[in-house]
Formats: structure tokens, sequence, C-alpha cells
């Protein structure tokens, strides 16, 4: 009795497992998705479909990855402590104004999932991508307005510029996210210790730039002076040259007469010349000529 107990279990073991085989395997190929959610499903890495909400089923060996798409919201400018409180990012919430003042901005910033596949394939941490872009517009958008108008009238218009520059950038990165709404939570002058660091980078600026126009203008003033110094220089060594020429050329041309000359009459053209030097080299000096056997001297100034 016992024996044919134990043949009839032996039997059903294979039938059990093949069943608790099929039961596995009916629970991977059949999913749910709920109205919050979508299901993106892949077959071997790649994607073949994006389902809404509804029950499904699937073959084994494709995978399903479920994707949030409800509204989710995160600070710009602010963190909140542990407590609840919003506490300032002086990182990311201090901003310059038009009229270059510091600002502490706050901004809360609601998005949500627009494309799934891109939101988990097109980039490794979409909401860091987004606080980036959100912060770098932010910037941006506030920075063409002044202090009074980003504290004031001005904040509705901030909030629209700001949107619409989210949502620009984001369908250009195509992270697979959107901005559903943009809200100016708080906006205020920073800290005196921010106010007086910011005064020290401007006094410096400021500082920076009279230097460089105390620079330029010295520089305006000396390279004048210095191409009319150089125009002079060259204008006198021109007309040293021209000078230094003329008188080669005139002297070329006495000698050229004077050897005309001493070719027609050598011997007189030499005494000429002798005479002439030495009245040259001996001014005010009386000359008296003599064949040193005559007793009579002639002044040489009576033939002049």
């Amino acid at each position: 009795m016992e024996e044919k107990k134990a043949k009839k279990y032996g039997s059903l073991v294979p039938i059990a497992i093949i069943v608790l085989f099929l039961l596995i395997i009916s629970f991977r190929c059949f999913y749910s998705v709920d109205e919050q959610h979508n299901a993106v499903v892949t077959q071997f890495g790649k994607v073949i479909k994006v389902n809404t909400a509804g029950f499904y089923g699937k073959a084994p060996w494709q995978s399903v990855r479920k994707v949030d798409m409800t509204t989710h919201g995160t600070g710009i400018g602010y963190v909140v402590s542990e407590s609840g409180q919003n506490l300032v990012d002086t990182d990311n919430g201090i901003m310059i104004t038009s009229d270059f003042n510091l600002l502490n901005i706050d901004f809360y910033l609601e998005y949500r999932v627009s494309d799934p596949v891109a939101y988990l394939y097109n980039a490794e941490d979409p909401e860091g991508e987004l606080s980036n872009i959100a912060l770098a517009n932010i910037r941006t958008v506030v920075s063409n307005y002044t202090v009074d108008e980003a504290m004031t009238t001005g904040k509705s218009q901030i909030q629209s510029d700001v949107k619409e520059a989210l949502i620009q950038a984001l369908n250009d990165r195509n992270v697979g996210l959107t901005v559903v709404n943009v809200t100016v939570q708080d906006s205020e002058p920073p800290t005196d210790e921010i106010i007086a660091a910011f005064k020290a980078v401007e006094t410096a600026k400021q500082g920076a730039e009279t230097a460089m126009n105390n620079a330029y203008q010295y520089q305006n003033q000396k390279i004048p002076e210095a191409e009319a110094n150089a125009d002079a220089i060259v204008q006198q060594a021109t007309a040293a040259k021209e000078a230094r020429i003329a008188e080669a050329q005139g002297q070329v041309e006495r000698f050229l007469e004077t050897y005309a000359e001493y070719e027609k009459y050598p011997l007189i053209t030499k005494r000429r010349m002798f005479f002439e030097k030495m009245e040259e080299i001996l001014p005010g000096m009386k000359v008296y000529i003599t064949d040193g056997n005559t007793q009579t001297m002639l002044p040489i100034e009576k033939f002049n």
C-alpha cells in the first residue's frame, strides 16, 4: 500500500514542476500598467513599444521598465532642511540683476516626463540635467531685470520667461522632461556678508577699469609723441643726407673744374692752389714770394 502511494506521489512531482514552470512563465509574460505610469518594452536592448494604463502580455525574453508620468517638483535657489524649513542655497540662489545688484531669489519648478524613452536612454541623470539647465536659464532671465522689478512688479514676467526658456532648452536637449509650471517663491536682498563681498568685487573691477583707462590714456599720449619724435629724427636724417650729398656733389664739381683748369695750365694751377691753401692755413699772415736771389720781395696781396 505504501509502495503504491509512493509511486503515486512520485508521478505527481514532474506534473507539479511543469505546472510551476508554466505559472512562472505566465507571471513573466503578463504585466499591468496603472494610470500614473508608462511601460517601455525592450527586446534585446531595443525599444519595441510603449504602453499606457492597462493589462498586457509579452514574450519571456522581453523586458519592461515603468516610468512615472506624474508631475514632480523641485526647488531652485533653496534647500529644505530636516525640519521642513527652506534654507537659502547661497551657491545657486544669489543672482545678479541688470543694474548690477545681488538678489536672493528662489524658484519652485514643476516638471513631468514627456517622453519615457528619451527619459530612460538619452541622459544618465535627467533630473540633474534639468536642474543645471533651469539654473542657467534662470540666471539669464533674472539678469535682464532690475532688482526692483525682480522683487515687485516683474515676478510674473520672470516666471513666464523662465518657463518659456526652459521648455525650449529641454526640447533641444531631448532628455524626456518638460516644465509644467515655474513659480517665484521668494525674492529679497542677500545677507550683509554677501553684499559686502559683492561690493568688494565691484570695487576691484572699477579699480581695474580705471587702471586700464589710465594706461590707454598714457598710451594715446605717448604714441603720437613717439611718432612725432620718430618723424623728426627721420626728417633730420633725410636733410643731413641730402646736405651731405649736395656738398659732395659740389666738391666733385669744383674738383672737376679745377682739374679742367689744371689740364690747361698745370704750373699756374698748382701755384694758385698752393697759395690758396697757404692763405687758408695761415690766415692774417703776409706771404712773400722770392727766388732766393733777388732783393725785391713782392707781397702776394698786391696780386689779389
